[in-house]
């Protein structure tokens, strides 16, 4: 039996408009990007407008593809307040060859100052550098039967998907940087690779053991930046100089501080060319079960994590203080995929799989900005009430104003 026929979107459907006012002025340079060949004049959807729609789609679920979009671009009431035309699928299929996902890259920077510090934590005060958590995750992209063309159907599933590798503030609570590369993580989308080349200066790297790279520590080092590394447990290291370990130190489990010397002598990769200092933490292994059921385990882990760092200044407590914040960065992920519906993906070509990655970053930014704390499922589900028409503005309100009265009593 033929699937009931989904019903089409109503005016009633799309409210909470006048939110998006913020992000008008600084869409309206995007408006004649890509419509360089347009010879004729007779464009329709332009970039701001395209980026409006994906942008809406975020916070209503009812727009949650491609054709919903199509859809709600007929709408009189989305046609007024974005300034757009009823689109085509066409239209928004083609939109990926014409439109550059590099223009949105100054627009996130402009909204990015205005967001402030929402997630401060008073132990971190003398880390002088901006904490940044890097990681990357995997997006589906292109279907599983691609395992019919492909001899490892493993392989399959990771051709199938892209990674975007993510670098999040933490004090801002906040993507700054997102780059896009194909799943399989090698060559130019090695996840060290990509973030040797996305360095800033100013920031600490917090990175997990796929980073621990003695050269992109250098690179670090070189960029006037920081870092906190985990490495892996059979990393080779000879101690130079032991430091006392305080009461804090003690209470977080830390048996090792250490000023070391990292690799082995023999090997030509190069080494830390700059004081490296290590601070191992004493840690409850559990076993990695396999997806498969069989109930295979992974290689039993030592039960010590030895985390690398340039910061030799900064007591070892906060060392692998910094190391646990690193999961903030897996929350924002499940929040990205699970909350903003990013687990699939508009288009298959890179340029739109950039596009909807930028859009990311800027919809989590206006939860921020609209807000002015972390977005939880709940602030976010009150947000799509509104803009489905099921919630009043006041009732929207009210919800905001119990989450900073919360917010206040925290802090007393």
């Amino acid at each position: 039996m033929a699937g009931k026929k989904r019903e089409a979107i109503q005016e009633k459907d799309i409210q909470g408009l006048k939110y998006f006012d913020m992000l008008l002025p600084l869409l309206e340079r995007l408006h004649e990007v890509g419509c360089q060949r347009d010879k004729a004049g007779n464009r329709t959807l332009h970039f701001d407008q395209y980026c409006l729609l994906l942008l809406l789609s975020f916070f209503n679920p009812i727009t949650r593809s491609v054709r919903g979009i199509q859809q709600a671009s007929e709408l009189r009431k989305v046609q007024r307040k974005l300034g757009c035309s009823r689109t085509s699928l066409g239209s928004l299929s083609e939109a990926k060859e014409v439109f550059d996902p590099e223009k949105l890259k100054e627009i996130i920077v402009e909204l990015g100052e205005r967001a402030k510090p929402i997630a401060r934590d008073p132990r971190l005060q003398d880390v002088q550098h901006v904490v940044t958590l890097v990681d990357g995750t995997l997006i589906k992209g292109l279907p599983v039967l691609m395992q019919s063309v492909l001899e490892d159907s493993r392989a399959a599933k990771t051709r199938g998907k892209c990674r975007w590798h993510t670098q999040f503030e933490l004090e801002r609570w906040l993507p700054v940087h997102i780059d896009v590369t194909e799943g399989v993580g090698k060559g130019e989308s090695d996840e060290r690779a990509v973030l040797e080349k996305a360095l800033e200066k100013g920031r600490c790297y917090v990175k997990d053991r796929g980073y621990a790279k003695f050269k992109l520590f250098n690179e670090i080092v070189k960029a006037e930046s920081s870092y906190v590394c985990r490495l892996r447990d059979n990393s080779v290291y000879q101690v130079l100089e032991q430091r006392a370990l305080c009461a804090e130190d003690a209470e977080a489990e830390i048996v090792l501080d250490a000023i070391v010397e990292l690799g082995e002598t023999s090997k030509a990769e190069a080494r830390p060319d700059h004081p490296t200092r290590l601070v191992v933490v004493r840690t409850t292994p559990h076993p990695k079960r396999g997806k498969t059921g069989s109930g295979s385990v992974s290689p039993a882990s030592s039960g010590l994590l030895l985390i690398a760092t340039n910061l030799l200044d900064l007591p070892a407590w906060i060392i692998a203080l910094l190391y646990k914040y690193r999961w903030t960065v897996e929350i924002f992920f499940r929040f990205l995929k699970h909350v903003l519906g990013c687990r699939h993906l508009f288009s298959h070509d890179s340029r739109g799989i950039e596009i909807q990655a930028y859009c990311a970053i800027i919809a989590c930014m206006l939860l921020s900005l609209w807000t002015g704390r972390k977005p939880t499922l709940r602030t976010y589900e009150m947000l799509c009430y509104y803009f489905l028409g099921l919630a009043d503005e006041d009732e929207l309100l009210a919800h905001l104003a119990k989450l900073k009265a919360h917010d206040e009593a925290q802090k007393v």
